[in-house]
């Protein structure tokens, strides 16, 4: 419903939120636009997705979230998730921008002349401010290729129909459509993030051919056209491809048990599933699995950070457009010295975590033909998800207590915002498993992680606390107990990284502030920090929208 025109007039109470460009008065949104070579048809897609009939789409999606229906009308097993229209319709809209492809649209071409993983970044941003859990399947669908990669003939088939653009959401066999979407299914009940204690059975049927049997605890994205599954092959530990259907066109043993009722993400479907003699093709050789499948991995924890990074925008957003409607003690609340330094303090940590997540994407696109930034892809993406997915929470609860009492209905976005931020950090390797990511990377290569920590100090030079920070880092982790203090050591590689993004994105009083206050000492609870020096900059760059 747009509440943008309504006649009654309610004093000091701030005008609806929607018609604005989503791209303004976002300093790193714009640096990575520069960075990424895109021209003003970056800045109209913030436009195009801040309109009212676009977030109401996201808010739609959410209020009416799918249902499982495992029989038709007249008994006949079906296995059929069905979704609101407005899901459909976002969906529709994300594909046609590219959200689900478009790193890998058209031919090869040398890595210092592609920005495929920076330019999606920046869209992929964007849409999660409207709505995030539709983006699930896209980035499932965008990453897996990964590993499809490792199956040629597979690939061949499907990749394609992955850059298709126009969005097919019918429940019918992939090769009857143009578009398809791919899920996963990895975790099942008694591991959970212990994929090797996996007990599905895989058995070969001929060549690549497999039928898969067993229990998965969770299937993302149940209507998709095929899922990359786990299971234990003869050789071991295996990945496959299992499609809805099966090349007779009859229907896959692909049973969907319930859907999972999430804290957020309600727009998306996730399921408890049954595999019943399910048909699926090997991708990659038995027993390599987890190799295979730790490409698409990688860039679905991007995916993470960046939307997290989005969610945390869509937050602040919200808080300065009530400061700067809503009067108080006489002044309007963004004049109020207290609340400018919330405000301040949150739009500083806000920059410099999306300065961050766009940086690790740039990394990606300049792997093939650089040494140092493949390093960062590896290295610094499970690093910059742990610190940008736990950071979101907090922060949007912060931006909750800016709107008081109206920051904690629903009427309001933020307790949607608030839901759903707890998901990145969770899905694809919770926080103890991204700090441990790094931990073991740091005992099998410590070369590695100290060049990584070298190019940081050089980037940062001359920031407070920058030189400290990386020794910190570099202690924890050549301790004999880094396990211990994997966690400490991920942060502080973080928020350096953080300040190095933000040295090639923002003014230098910016980049001197965060380091100040998040390096050289103790950070604080949001408006504690001093950056004084900076209270009128930030607000004055976050004000623009």
């Amino acid at each position: 419903m747009d509440f943008t025109h309504l006649a009654d007039e309610v004093s000091n109470q701030p005008p609806p939120y929607g018609d604005i460009n989503l791209a303004a008065g976002d300093p790193a949104l714009a640096a990575a636009f520069e960075r990424a070579g895109m021209n003003g048809g970056a800045f109209a897609f913030g436009g195009q997705w801040g309109g009212s009939d676009q977030l109401a789409l996201g808010r739609l999606a959410n209020e009416n979230p799918p249902e499982l229906h495992s029989h038709d009308p007249q008994g006949r097993r079906c296995d059929v998730v069905e979704f609101h229209p407005a899901y459909h319709a976002l969906m529709a809209q994300s594909m046609d921008a590219g959200l689900h492809c478009s790193s890998w649209d058209g031919p090869a071409r040398p890595a210092e002349a592609r920005r495929g993983n920076a330019q999606r970044a920046t869209r992929l941003y964007v849409v999660s401010q409207v709505e995030a859990g539709h983006v699930c399947p896209l980035t499932m669908t965008h990453a897996a290729p990964a590993s499809l990669a490792a199956a040629p003939e597979l690939l061949r088939d499907f990749l394609p129909r992955i850059r298709a653009r126009n969005y097919d959401g019918r429940f019918v066999p992939f090769w009857e459509k143009a578009s398809v979407t791919i899920g996963m299914s990895m975790t099942e009940r008694q591991g959970g993030t212990d994929v090797r204690s996996n007990t599905t059975q895989a058995v070969p049927i001929g060549g690549s051919e497999y039928e898969i049997t067993g229990a998965k605890w969770f299937l993302s994205a149940p209507m998709s056209d095929a899922f990359l599954v786990l299971a234990q092959a003869p050789g071991g530990l295996t990945a496959f491809l299992m499609p809805r259907f099966r090349p007779d066109g009859s229907v896959n043993g692909v049973r969907l048990t319930r859907l999972k009722r999430k804290l957020g993400n309600r727009s998306n479907a996730s399921c408890e599933v049954e595999f019943e003699r399910a048909f699926a093709w090997r991708v990659g050789e038995e027993g390599r699995g987890i190799p295979t499948i730790i490409g698409m991995v990688q860039m679905t924890r991007l995916d993470c950070a960046v939307s997290s990074a989005g969610l945390m925008r869509a937050a602040l957003a919200r808080a300065l457009h009530h400061a700067r409607h809503r009067t108080a003690f006489q002044k309007k609340l963004v004049d109020q010295p207290a609340m400018a330094m919330v405000l301040a303090d949150l739009a500083l940590d806000q920059e410099a975590f999306a300065a961050l997540a766009f940086r690790l994407a740039l990394s990606f696109d300049e792997a093939n033909g650089s040494g140092t930034e493949a390093a960062h892809a590896r290295v610094l993406t499970p690093v910059a998800k742990f610190a940008v997915c736990k950071a979101a929470p907090a922060f949007i609860a912060e931006t909750m207590e800016v709107l008081g009492g109206n920051g904690y209905v629903e009427d309001c976005a933020l307790p949607r915002l608030y839901r759903e931020a707890p998901v990145n950090a969770i899905w694809e390797g919770s926080g103890n498993v991204m700090a441990l990511d790094l931990a073991r990377v740091a005992f099998r290569e410590p070369d590695l992680v100290q060049a990584i920590l070298a190019n940081l100090k050089e980037r940062t030079r001359g920031l407070p606390g920058a030189a400290s920070t990386a020794e910190t880092v570099s202690r924890c982790l050549q301790s004999g107990d880094r396990e211990a203090h994997a966690r400490r050591a991920a942060e502080a590689l973080a928020l350096l990284a953080a300040a190095a993004a933000l040295a090639e994105s923002a003014p230098t009083a910016v980049t001197e502030a965060f380091a100040a206050t998040r390096l050289a000492t103790a950070r604080g609870i949001y408006g504690a920090n001093a950056i004084d020096a900076v209270r009128d900059l930030m607000l004055e760059r976050t004000l623009a929208a």
